[in-house]
């Protein structure tokens, strides 16, 4: 991978009330209403045809369908969006089994295609992960990964329920604070919101995000996280998918802790691969003469980090989970974040700095170790993961399942395995202990999953092709390194850009090369 990609699946380790709380303290935005302004005078905008669809969502009110209209206008937060983006807040119901009832503001930002009106396709609707991620700061952040399509596409993304400008989560110890003070928090400071900010609400704000962006068919690009949410969408609305692209997905079939176990493997196969290549190719690599040297290494230095964690800079510290967290923060930079991960590791062993790996994790932009004071993710990430995940475990069956986490590796599954007690004092009930994705009946979904990802392993790309159907999941294998292959795979980017601009799918069973050919 040849830049840093910015997202993630959930993120294993994030304990209720341990690794969780260290995040960010200060409120992401305030109220949708000072966070949108007018146009500014004088700013003006090249003449285009606005499309229109004609099949609204079944069900709703029609103050939300025909009598709803996106006023877009110029954005004033974040900073990065204030030039070339408009904003938007879309209202949709709280519950949509009420759509009568209470309705919330969704953050909209959008990048206006800049090809010729008659070939224009419409909207793509981009998600960058998570849980958590949010895509109005996320859009301008990495708009350069997805500029290619503005020939042909607004680009557009949003906030989703829990997450920033939208009905966001806190979990503080007071309403103001984006930290995680636990379950009991959680419920105290948005109670009301909490069942309600799950995978199946979003997908149903996308159907009419697609209605009153004026398009018949949803076109989306989703990312790890963001795949199961573009297939739930799928599984809901088949007939109204259009061109769907799932990059890096998640696995379907697996639950909460099948996922941590399948994770924290890949993870582990990523530090073997980075550890022989070290060895071989690095002067004074760090890690030793290979993957078992280097296990025993990093055990040595997470025991040391254990008992004193290295400063990190701007006064934080490093301990062993962080360490754990920093160095598969760097593998999903795929062969690009081995030679700075050996340097950073060379600075924390010799010297006990920490503040290059600390800093080169959070230049990856990962949504679960680099949270900022203006986004609430790490929260919103516990939040919607277990409006999604039935399972509750007791205390007998938690001390299985960290167990089996532990041993599945021996650098990364003791900071893993915290999170099998994530969702399990959670005060409301999950949805299901997988997600339904099939979508029978749907336009072809591309499928893009790479060989080498450490955070959504391979095998679960191929059964989140078979999941969404015969005929509709078409799977692109990418033989890469790294969480995430578009548009650093140049085979990637080009089966995924003719897909989005023509509806083709690659050849069944097409794989591109790259970094582990």
């Amino acid at each position: 991978m040849k830049d840093a990609h910015p997202i993630r699946s959930r993120r294993p380790g994030l304990s209720v009330g341990t690794r969780i709380i260290a995040v960010v303290v200060l409120a992401a935005i305030g109220a949708l209403g000072a966070w949108l302004q007018h146009d500014a005078p004088g700013r003006s905008a090249q003449p285009r045809t606005e499309f229109t669809a004609n099949n609204p969502p079944a069900g709703l009110p029609t103050a939300l369908t025909t009598g709803q209209h996106l006023h877009w206008s110029r954005c004033t937060s974040p900073p990065t969006a204030r030039t070339g983006y408009d904003c938007a807040a879309m209202k949709t119901p709280l519950d949509y089994r009420k759509p009568d009832g209470r309705t919330i503001d969704v953050a909209l930002i959008r990048r206006k295609a800049t090809g010729p009106n008659a070939r224009r396709i419409g909207s793509l609707v981009l998600n960058f992960g998570g849980p958590g991620v949010s895509g109005v700061s996320g859009l301008p952040e990495h708009l350069d990964q997805y500029k290619p399509l503005l020939d042909r596409y607004d680009l557009v993304s949003f906030d989703p329920r829990g997450v920033g400008a939208t009905i966001p989560v806190r979990c503080g110890k007071t309403a103001n604070e984006t930290g995680y003070d636990g379950a009991d928090a959680c419920a105290e400071h948005s109670g009301a919101l909490l069942p309600y900010i799950g995978t199946s609400h979003t997908a149903r704000d996308l159907d009419l995000m697609r209605y009153l962006l004026g398009d018949e068919r949803l076109h989306y690009f989703g990312v790890s996280y963001g795949t199961e949410l573009g297939a739930v969408y799928a599984h809901l609305y088949p007939s109204h998918v259009g061109r769907l692209v799932l990059e890096a997905p998640v696995d379907p079939t697996e639950d909460l802790v099948e996922e941590q176990v399948s994770q924290v493997k890949a993870v582990q196969a990523a530090f073997d691969r980075f550890a022989a290549h070290c060895a071989a190719r690095i002067r004074h690599c760090p890690t030793g003469d290979g993957p078992a040297e280097a296990a025993r290494r990093m055990a040595r230095l997470a025991d040391r980090l254990e008992k004193k964690p290295a400063p990190a800079g701007g006064g934080n510290d490093l301990d062993a989970d962080d360490l754990a967290y920093a160095v598969s923060d760097h593998l999903d930079l795929g062969t690009d974040g081995w030679s700075p991960l050996a340097e950073a590791l060379t600075a924390l062993i010799d010297h006990n700095d920490g503040g290059p790996l600390s800093k080169g994790a959070d230049d990856t932009g990962s949504a679960d170790r680099a949270a900022t004071p203006r986004d609430n993710s790490r929260v919103a990430q516990t939040a919607i993961t277990c409006a999604d995940s039935s399972l509750r475990p007791g205390f007998e069956r938690l001390d299985r399942d960290e167990a089996r986490v532990r041993a599945a590796s021996p650098v990364f599954g003791e900071a893993w395995s915290t999170g099998v007690y994530l969702c399990y004092d959670w005060p409301f009930d999950g949805e299901r202990a997988t997600p339904q994705v099939n979508a029978d009946g749907a336009a072809p979904i591309l499928v893009v999953g790479g060989t080498g990802d450490p955070t959504t392993p391979y095998p679960g790309a191929r059964r989140m092709a078979r999941a969404l159907g015969d005929g509709v999941g078409v799977l692109l294998t990418a033989e890469e390194e790294g969480h995430g292959t578009y548009p650093q795979n140049r085979c990637v980017t080009k089966a995924v850009d003719t897909y989005l601009r023509t509806g083709r799918t690659p050849a069944v069973g097409t794989v591109c090369r790259g970094s582990m050919s």
